[in-house]
Parts: C-alpha cells; sequence; structure tokens
C-alpha cells in the first residue's frame, strides 16, 4: 500500500462517480493507465467492480480531494496515516460489541455483503457485523421473515466494522476460493487420469 492505495480500480471507480477530478489525477494515484480510467468512466473497463470509498478506507482526506479538483496540476497523495493503522489493529481478537442504536442495520449490512462479497463465508459476514451465521444464512437463503423490507447498506459506512477488518476478511475469503479451486482442479485431473487407466485396462 506504500506505492497506491489498496484496491485500485474500484477507488478509481469511486474517484470517477463521486469526483470532478481529472482522468490523469485519478489514474496517477490509483497506478492506472490514463485510458484505462477513461474507460472506467465510459463504462468499458472495471463493469461489474464495486466502488471503494478511498475516504472511510483512510487512504484520502475529503480536503485533498477538494483541493485537487479545484486545480488539475496537482496530484493526490497517499495518506500514510492509513499504514499505521493497519499495524495497530492486529491487536483486535476481543467480542465486537454492537451499540443497540446500530443493531437494526446489521441485516441489511449482511445483505449488502451477501450481494456484493459472495466470497465471504457466513461465519465472516457475522464476525464482521457482529452476528450470528444462522442470521446470515437466512438472509443469503431470502428466507428470513422481513427479507422484503431489507435495504443493502454498506456495513462500513454504517461504523459495524472498520475498512480495514472488511479489507482482511475479503483477502482472506478470496484466499481460501483460490485454495478450493486448485484442490478441486487436482481432484479433477485425478479423476480423468484414473478413468483414463481403467478404459485402458478393459480394452486390453
Amino acid at each position: 500500500m506504500s506505492n497506491g492505495p489498496f484496491m485500485p480500480k474500484a477507488t478509481a471507480v469511486w474517484l470517477v462517480e463521486n469526483t470532478t477530478l481529472s482522468f490523469k489525477q485519478i489514474a496517477n494515484f490509483c497506478k492506472l493507465h490514463e485510458l484505462e480510467v477513461k474507460g472506467i468512466a465510459d463504462g468499458d473497463v472495471a463493469v461489474g467492480i464495486k466502488a471503494y470509498n478511498p475516504i472511510l478506507a483512510g487512504q484520502l482526506t475529503r480536503d485533498e480531494i477538494d483541493q485537487c479538483s479545484k486545480d488539475h496540476s496537482k496530484n493526490l497523495n497517499l495518506n500514510k496515516k492509513n499504514e499505521e493503522v493497519v499495524v495497530v489493529s492486529k491487536e483486535r481478537k476481543k467480542i465486537k460489541y454492537t451499540p443497540l442504536s446500530k443493531r437494526k442495520d446489521r441485516p441489511d449490512s449482511i445483505l449488502w455483503l451477501v450481494k456484493n462479497f459472495t466470497q465471504l463465508s457466513d461465519g465472516q459476514i457475522a464476525k464482521l457485523v457482529g452476528s450470528t451465521k444462522g442470521t446470515v444464512g437466512s438472509i443469503r437463503n431470502r428466507t428470513v421473515w422481513n427479507f422484503s423490507s431489507l435495504v443493502a447498506k454498506d456495513p462500513v459506512i454504517l461504523g459495524l466494522c472498520t475498512q480495514i477488518q472488511f479489507e482482511k476478511a475479503v483477502e482472506k475469503a478470496d484466499r481460501r476460493v483460490k485454495r478450493e479451486k486448485k484442490l478441486k482442479e487436482k481432484e479433477q485431473k485425478i479423476k480423468e487420469k484414473e478413468e483414463t487407466e481403467g478404459s485402458t485396462s478393459e480394452n486390453k
């Protein structure tokens, strides 16, 4: 993260949609090609990528964006304080307490995570928002009693978890998905090999 923002394309999507920064400023900050940023604005690049808010992530300040929006010759600077937060957050292992006023937001946050980050397990989502696997499962399967009244909302914006906790959960889920994919491919190859050897022996 020292050279560029976390999730650069998703960050670029957010900056294109929510600021008046030039394509060049966004490209320089996100370490992308200027044409790639133009493609994002035109809807040709990063289709389906969820916008990632760099302000909530602590990577940019609103003042920084406002100043650069007024002067397109200025470059956005990555907020280094975000790296310090990552180090400090490692001690977090306590049971999460969610204020009563925010508990009603849990189902909406679960729906948002289920819809936008399918790789997250029920356990990971429950841990992020302070809920239970059963509740997450019922929302994922659309069997919860009030499903039709739920409105998907970002748990970071609602304050149910931090951006860093969210990022770590997604990274962990992505690693798990890759491992499972490799394992399936390995099992498939073994199965195909056994079938090939079996048919060869039958022909003999």
